[in-house]
């Protein structure tokens, strides 16, 4: 009864072992894509009172500038045909 016990525990901590090192899929960007990124945001997404990141944008919303930052970053910090203006999402 005591060894079935054992072997199960045994099987069970390789389960979890194995289970630690399977990859994850997800890449982590690099710091200079990152700060790459981060410089078109603010060229692209100009702050409404400078130096108030709080204040907001004076182009597009939040979801926008997430929109914009997530796009350069899948292109690696090479955004040559960024918009130059938010779009509108009342107009057609």
């Amino acid at each position: 009864m005591q060894t079935s016990w054992k072997t199960r525990a045994g099987a069970f901590a390789l389960f979890l072992a194995a289970a630690a090192l399977l990859p994850t899929g997800a890449d982590a960007i690099t710091a200079e894509v990152a700060k790459k990124c981060n410089l078109l945001l603010q060229k692209q997404f100009p702050p409404r009172q400078a130096g108030n990141p709080a204040a907001g944008s004076t182009k597009g919303s939040s979801q926008d500038e997430r929109e914009f930052f997530k796009k350069c970053v899948d292109n690696g910090g090479n955004m040559d045909n960024a918009p130059t203006t938010a779009p509108d999402k009342g107009t057609k």
